[in-house]
C-alpha cells in the first residue's frame, strides 16, 4: 500500500524556498530560449507582453501549484490524491502528479543535450580559440560539434551526472546548500556582463529596443509566444513547484514568495537581454539569429572585443549556472517520488538520471546518426523532445493544476495554505478562474493548432 505520510523534510528557511524555487525558475527559458524569442518577435514589444503575462498567467497558476503542494504536504500524486479525497473528488487526480512526473523528465531529456553544449563552449570559450575564428569557421565548429555524436554524448553524460550527484544528497544537504552558493553567484556574474555591456557601443541601442515599445510590431503569433513563454519560464504546469510547496516553512506567505521568484525571474531575463544584445548590435549582427544566437552569434561577437575570451567564458558560467541549478531542481520531484515509494535517495537518484540520459539520446543524436529521422510532421527527434512537453504538456498540467485548485479543493484549505489574508484568496481565485484559465487555454490552442 502507497505511503500518504507527509514529507518530513522542509526548506532551513524561507529565503532557501526562494531561492529553490528561483533556482528551478532561472534557466534556459531566461537565457538561451528568452532572448531567441525577443530576436524573432519583435524586441520590446515580446518583452512587455511577457511581463504582463508572467504577471497575469503565470503568477496564478504559480499560486496554485505551490499551495497544493502546501496544504497536500506530500509528493505530488499524493497530494493531489489526499486533497481531492477530503473535497470529495476523484483520486484519479492523482494521475495529474503522474503527468507531471512525465513532463519534468521528458523537459529534463533535452535540458542535459542543451546545457551539455554549454560545457563544450565553456572550454573553448577561454581556451580564446573563438578569437582566431572567422564568422563561418564558428558557425562550422558547432555544426561539426553537433554532428559529432561522441562529443555530444559525452557532455551530455557529464552534466547528468553534475546534476543527480546534487539531488541524491537530498533537500538540506544536497539542493539547498547549493543553491545557496550558486543563485547569488548566478545574478553577480549577470550584473558584472551587463556592467562591461554598458561599456560597448550597443548599449544604447539594445536598451531603445528592447524598452521603446513598436506597436506594429504586434500580431497574434507574437502575442500568444510571449504568453507561451511566461508560462514556461516560470517552470510551472509539471509538479516541481508542487513537491516544493511541500517543503516550505511553516508560517510563510505564498503571495509574497511567489511575487519575490516572479520578479528574480523577469529580472534574469532582462538583464540577459541586456548583456546579449548590446554585444550583438555592438558588432552590428542580426539580433533575430534564432536558437543559434546563444552558439553562434554570441561568440562571433565576443571574438570580435577586447578581453572577448574572458568574458564569453563568464557568459558560459552563467549558462551552465543557470541549467545546473535548474534541472538539479526538475530533478528533485521525480526522485522524491521513488524515494517515497521506499527506495533509497541514491537508488532513485541514480534510476531517474540513467533514464533520462536515455531518453536524451535520441535528442542528443538529432544532428548525427538519426538527423533523417523525422518521425512526426518533419520533427527531429529533438525538434519533438523540446516542443512536446513545453508547448503542450505544460501547458495541460497548468490548466489542470489551476482547475483542481479552484474548482475542486476545499477554500478553507487553500486560505490556510496560502498563509495570507482571505481578501487575497477572493482575488487570487477569480483572477485564476477568469483569466488565468482562459489565457491558458488560448496557450494550448495555440500550440496544438
Amino acid at each position: 500500500m502507497q505511503d500518504m505520510s507527509e514529507v518530513v523534510e522542509r526548506w532551513g528557511s524561507r529565503r532557501a524556498f526562494i531561492i529553490a524555487v528561483t533556482g528551478a525558475a532561472v534557466g534556459l527559458g531566461n537565457i538561451w530560449r528568452f532572448p531567441w524569442m525577443v530576436g524573432e518577435n519583435g524586441g520590446s514589444v515580446f518583452l512587455l507582453l511577457y511581463v504582463a503575462f508572467v504577471l497575469l498567467l503565470g503568477l496564478p497558476v504559480m499560486v496554485a501549484e505551490i499551495l497544493i503542494g502546501r496544504a497536500g504536504r506530500r509528493t505530488p500524486m499524493q497530494a493531489l490524491a489526499f486533497l481531492a479525497q477530503e473535497a470529495g473528488g476523484s483520486r484519479h487526480w492523482r494521475l495529474l502528479g503522474l503527468l507531471g512526473g512525465i513532463t519534468l523528465f521528458l523537459i529534463l531529456s533535452f535540458y542535459a543535450v542543451v546545457s551539455g553544449w554549454s560545457l563544450e563552449y565553456l572550454v573553448d570559450a577561454f581556451s580564446g580559440d573563438f578569437a582566431s575564428r572567422s564568422p563561418q569557421e564558428i558557425g562550422a565548429a558547432f555544426d561539426a560539434f553537433l554532428a559529432s555524436p561522441g562529443r555530444v554524448i559525452i557532455n551530455q553524460t557529464l552534466f547528468m551526472v553534475l546534476t543527480m550527484s546534487v539531488v541524491a544528497f537530498g533537500v538540506g544537504s544536497g539542493l539547498e546548500r547549493l543553491n545557496n552558493l550558486l543563485m547569488p553567484l548566478l545574478y553577480l556574474l549577470l550584473v558584472v556582463l551587463v556592467g562591461y555591456a554598458a561599456t560597448t557601443t550597443g548599449f544604447g541601442t539594445a536598451l531603445r529596443w528592447l524598452f521603446w515599445p513598436d506597436p506594429q510590431a504586434i500580431t497574434f503569433m507574437v502575442v500568444l509566444n510571449a504568453m507561451g513563454h511566461a508560462f514556461f519560464t516560470l517552470a510551472v504546469g509539471a509538479g516541481a513547484l508542487m513537491a516544493y510547496g511541500a517543503y516550505m516553512p511553516e508560517g510563510q506567505s505564498v503571495p509574497r514568495a511567489v511575487v519575490t521568484v516572479a520578479l528574480l525571474d523577469i529580472l534574469v531575463a532582462l538583464l540577459a537581454g541586456i548583456a546579449i544584445f548590446s554585444i550583438v548590435f555592438s558588432q552590428g549582427m542580426d539580433p533575430a539569429s534564432g536558437p543559434g544566437l546563444m552558439f553562434v552569434t554570441l561568440p562571433v561577437a565576443f571574438s570580435q572585443l577586447p578581453g572577448g575570451a574572458l568574458w564569453l567564458g563568464s557568459f558560459f558560467i552563467l549558462l551552465l549556472i543557470a541549467t545546473w541549478t535548474s534541472s538539479i531542481n526538475l530533478a528533485e520531484p521525480m526522485v522524491a517520488m521513488l524515494h517515497s515509494a521506499g527506495l533509497r535517495r541514491v537508488t532513485s537518484a541514480l534510476l531517474i538520471g540513467s533514464g533520462v540520459w536515455l531518453v536524451g539520446l535520441p535528442s542528443a543524436l538529432s544532428f548525427s546518426w538519426l538527423s533523417d529521422v523525422q518521425p512526426i510532421g518533419g520533427m527531429t527527434f529533438f525538434d519533438l523532445a523540446t516542443t512536446i512537453p513545453t508547448d503542450i504538456l505544460l501547458p495541460v498540467g497548468g490548466l489542470l493544476i489551476a482547475f483542481f485548485a479552484v474548482w475542486v479543493m476545499d477554500a478553507p484549505r487553500a486560505v490556510q495554505a496560502l498563509s495570507s489574508n482571505e481578501r487575497f484568496f477572493v482575488i487570487w481565485r477569480q483572477v485564476t478562474r477568469w483569466i488565468a484559465i482562459p489565457l491558458l487555454t488560448l496557450v494550448l490552442v495555440g500550440a496544438m493548432f
